[in-house]
């Protein structure tokens, strides 16, 4: 993973878990330099249920134009929201993206066969630099984000492929649908917006309901190798 891009999303994710107010043990971070501008990655939907590991490091790796990929940092983030959710926990934290990434790829290597989600479940989240989303205002949230979608949008997207793993998680699902993260992030906006007084887990945990009882009246076809 880009140690620039990376870097810069810590520094982002600071910034917008940042809450006003004493005994906030969170100090807020300059806004970030706008990343190198990327191609945007095709569309892809995978089941993390049925995918191998080695079907994990295939998409990953293929350049392939004709063939759907995601991009990796934002995969890689979605299933660290995902994993944080399945754990029972509701804080994001910061610092562990790189190792969580790292650790992944290490695990799927020792056990190619196996599902992402199983290897997921044995990677040990390290605890650092905590975004707890049950007490961030959403509100506060949508209003910080609006700033750092304008300055920096790489992350911007990258911070809700988090949020959508998190939400997936919540609902149930194990899709990872590259192409449901623009709803997503509409949806999440709209809630925050109709219930400004709601933490941004509460919002999540409402658009996750929502978005679970559409899913079940037409699910998805996803990518599982």
């Amino acid at each position: 993973m880009s140690g620039l891009r990376v870097g810069l999303l810590l520094g982002v994710l600071l910034l917008l878990g940042t809450r006003a107010g004493a005994g906030d043990e969170t100090t807020a971070v300059p806004a970030a330099p706008p990343a190198p501008p990327t191609a945007a990655a095709p569309l892809a939907r995978y089941n993390i249920a049925t995918l191998s590991c080695a079907g994990y490091h295939e998409a990953l790796l293929n350049e392939r134009a004709d063939v759907p990929h995601p991009d990796s940092i934002d995969f890689v983030m979605w299933l660290l929201g995902y994993s944080i959710a399945a754990a029972g926990e509701h804080v994001m934290y910061v610092g562990a993206l790189t190792p969580f990434g790292f650790a992944l790829d290490a695990e799927c290597r020792d056990r190619p066969l196996s599902s992402l989600r199983e290897a997921i479940v044995r990677v040990q989240l390290r605890r650092t630099q905590s975004m707890d989303l049950a007490h961030l205002n959403c509100h506060d949230f949508e209003s910080r984000n609006a700033d750092v979608e304008k300055t920096d949008p790489q992350s911007a997207a990258t911070i809700m492929s988090g949020l959508q793993g998190y939400a997936a998680a919540r609902a149930g699902t194990t899709v990872l649908d590259t192409g449901a993260r623009t709803g997503f992030a509409a949806a999440l906006a709209a809630e925050c917006a109709a219930r400004w007084h709601e933490s941004l887990d509460e919002a999540i945990a409402a658009v996750a309901a929502s978005q679970d009882s559409a899913r079940r009246l037409k699910p998805p076809a996803a990518h599982g190798r």
